[in-house]
């Protein structure tokens, strides 16, 4: 059966289900049902909106922690966490294939994979800055602080499209800081490798050799490499400026405010929400949608 069969249906069973209902007992079931519908109706509806080139690959999520410190690095670990934690709730199977511990927690930068259907389009406008506000546990008189960390998305290439000459990469390897057993541990089986004539760095750990670690760092510098030639390609035609993103102050996409009241506003679409707590949690859901709706909207 297909998408459309399955909704009507599911609408007729409801109709039925309520002109049966003469004594309201079925209200509950009723309720429930009708809202399990209008989820799966707007999960479909969300794929009318993706169609990018790369929007149904898997997807490479990347997150640094910008200025504000080991403030910075904690919010980077939350950022982590809310993102497995949505990600991990829409079906997605997400691995941390890097990871840089922060110097008192959290994290400098991580790299997920995300592997599933429509992984990147569904990520890919939480691109940005993301900026948080609260009173620091790092800070002895509990001050108010703002941090800021990074979020890259970046599809999964499969069919390469243009070659990367050796000579133009530096590969350096080292022992694993992260999971994965003895062997991974023990061994030099980390991979870190510099393209050379554009200065990006990728790095890979969590695979047990060496050689899958590699195979993974390369993936990663791909669809880098692969990001800047389609940015330059829209810069040819005045689509977009092209100025790199500072991790700081004028370039967040969404504000996180924990003191001195709580709410969390995405600074594209407008879209806030109180219940902060629900979001750090990884409920995602009205910023992502909203954003892709706005973008259909102003593009058709």
């Amino acid at each position: 059966m297909g998408v459309i069969d399955r909704i009507k249906s599911s609408l007729a069973d409801l109709a039925n289900m309520t002109s049966i209902d003469s004594d309201g007992s079925l209200e509950g079931e009723i309720k429930e049902k009708l809202f399990e519908l209008e989820r799966e109706i707007s999960k479909e509806e969300i794929k009318v909106f993706l169609s990018g080139k790369y929007d149904k690959n898997n997807a490479l999520l990347q997150i640094f922690a910008g200025a504000g410190g080991v403030d910075a690095q904690d919010w980077a670990g939350m950022i982590l966490r809310m993102y497995e934690r949505y990600l991990s709730s829409k079906g997605f199977r997400v691995t941390v294939i890097d990871q840089s511990l922060g110097e008192v927690g959290g994290i400098k930068e991580a790299t997920l994979e995300v592997k599933g259907s429509w992984a990147f389009g569904t990520l890919k406008h939480e691109k940005g800055v993301h900026r948080l506000v609260r009173n620091s546990p790092f800070s002895g008189k509990g001050l108010r602080h703002t941090s800021f960390a990074m979020v890259d998305i970046l599809p999964e290439i499969k069919d390469k499209s243009f070659e990367i000459k050796p000579e133009d990469l530096r590969i350096e390897t080292s022992k694993s800081s992260g999971p994965g057993g003895q062997n991974v541990n023990k061994r030099e089986t980390a991979i870190r490798i510099i393209h050379i004539p554009t200065g990006i760095a990728v790095s890979s750990q969590n695979e047990r050799s060496q050689a899958q670690n590699k195979e993974k760092a390369m993936g990663i510098l791909f669809s880098k490499l692969l990001a800047i030639q389609e940015e330059q390609k829209l810069e040819e035609i005045g689509e977009i400026k092209g100025e790199k993103l500072a991790v700081a102050w004028g370039n967040q996409i969404r504000s996180y405010v924990l003191h001195p009241y709580k709410m969390i506003k995405d600074l594209r679409t407008g879209v806030e929400i109180s219940n902060v707590e629900s979001v750090l949690d990884g409920d995602l859901d009205m910023f992502i949608e909203s954003e892709l709706r706005m973008l259909y909207k102003n593009n058709n």
